[in-house]
């Protein structure tokens, strides 16, 4: 039975910071013209780091201005918790305040009992400058004391240090400020996060729990520790010439990921509830899928994984009403996680090939992360929100896709003049095989 009108999520507002800007336009823009985000690092040192480039949101400076119009008092407010708030953290809040903003949320309008929040996030690491001063309360002739820590040492951290840093902060700071009581959950499960938020959500909502909810996630792997840590673990980008070469998804050149930051959110209501208030409907979310699969899958677990959720999702939606259960498969396109890693993308290929077929009976194929780079914990949503801006006109092209892998058999966007459809998948795994896709199409 098709899903009735409190039953079906929609999408009434959309807010974005990223590498290209900090506006949907301009993240479309950026992307549609072939723009780069990844440049030379400006916020960390680089002595120690392979790498010397990645994708900053340049833009985003926690500035108050970069959340939005604000009335005086939310303005004071966030300043005041600008204290206990960490980059990524500070990012999350702007976009959740911007999405609010973007989709004319009016408290009058909304039961602040039945309006929450969901955000995705990745785990955050504390910056060394938290510990220096009491690192060098304990420190005699370049040699540091570990009994010295709890008298000399302990004393010199802020004692509020703890609270920059909690992955569930963003959530929590964007119910306090905008008085949202409803549902609120954090979701830490790296580039898979956003899509499993925005499940937890569309769930939320369509049982009757809430009306409306804030989803978003934020991530930010530019920083002094989590780059090294990322250079050591994962397979990055080689430094170019030319740092905006660095990212090649898919082409049979690429040679790793390449470390950025940013987030996105989405205002999400009943359908009613959005209807009933005559808000602007801007998508509505057909169907989520979540998979987590280990080693024990076999040797390319990745590849199964991304095919158990491109499987999920079409699944959910037949299950649901919002496609029909035997009728034929009619996506507009596939955001791709696209890593840029050479065996991530060869998995999601051949997972695009198991369910879809042939490249010439796929949708067409795109990402954003030539672009944008691996934003961790963001990725999804600023990815969902650059396809969302897409429905219903073209696509934005691969960059960097000069020659694609053989290996690689997918419907590549490599132009400007591919129509996006009315509707996208978007995809995104962990390296530890936690992996999501949501199906989002045009209002219905």
């Amino acid at each position: 039975m098709p899903a009735s009108s409190a039953q079906r999520v929609v999408i009434t507002g959309i807010g974005v910071i990223s590498p290209l800007g900090n506006t949907p336009d301009e993240l479309l823009t950026g992307l549609r013209e072939n723009k780069s985000g990844i440049a030379p690092f400006t916020q960390i040192p680089t002595d120690a780091l392979p790498i010397s480039n990645g994708a900053e949101a340049n833009q985003f400076t926690g500035h108050i201005s970069d959340y939005g119009p604000l009335e005086k008092t939310l303005q004071r407010t966030i300043r005041k918790g600008s204290k206990v708030m960490c980059r990524e953290i500070e990012m999350g809040v702007a976009a959740a305040q911007l999405a609010l903003h973007h989709g004319g949320h009016n408290p009058d309008d909304f039961d602040r009992d039945r309006t929450g929040v969901v955000y995705g996030c990745d785990y955050i690491m504390s910056l060394p400058e938290e510990y220096a001063e009491g690192i060098a309360a304990c420190t005699t002739d370049g040699e540091f004391d570990f009994t010295k820590w709890g008298d000399l040492g302990l004393p010199k951290v802020n004692p509020l240090w703890l609270l920059k840093y909690l992955p569930n902060m963003p959530a929590s700071h964007i119910a306090i400020y905008n008085d949202l009581r409803g549902p609120n959950n954090s979701i830490t499960l790296r580039e898979a996060s956003a899509g499993a938020a925005l499940s937890e959500a569309v769930s939320t909502i369509s049982r009757g729990h809430a009306d409306a909810l804030v989803v978003g996630s934020t991530g930010s792997r530019v920083h002094t520790l989590r780059t090294l840590h990322a250079s050591m673990q994962e397979n990055l980008a080689s430094d170019t010439e030319d740092p905006t070469q660095m990212s090649r998804p898919f082409d049979a050149t690429r040679d790793g990921s390449v470390v950025g930051e940013g987030a996105g959110a989405l205002l999400c209501e009943s359908l009613e509830h959005a209807e009933k208030r005559g808000a602007t409907i801007y998508g509505e979310i057909i169907a989520c899928s979540s998979s987590a699969v280990g080693p024990a899958a076999g040797d390319q677990p990745a590849r199964t994984g991304f095919a158990n959720v491109l499987r999920g999702v079409i699944r959910s939606a037949r299950e649901n009403g919002s496609v029909e259960s035997n009728g034929p498969v009619n996506v507009g396109h596939i955001h791709a996680h696209g890593l840029s890693d050479v065996d991530t993308d060869t998995c999601e290929a051949a997972a695009i090939a198991d369910v879809f077929g042939f490249p010439e009976a796929q949708p067409p194929v795109t990402t954003a992360k030539g672009h944008l780079g691996n934003i961790g914990a963001g990725s999804g949503m600023v990815e969902m929100i650059a396809s969302l801006q897409c429905l219903g006109s073209e696509l934005f092209p691969i960059r960097n896709l000069n020659e694609l892998d053989a290996s690689c058999p997918i419907a590549a966007v490599t132009s400007n003049d591919r129509p996006a459809g009315d509707s996208f998948i978007n995809l995104n795994i962990t390296p530890q095989g936690q992996a999501s896709a949501v199906w989002i199409s045009k209002p219905r």
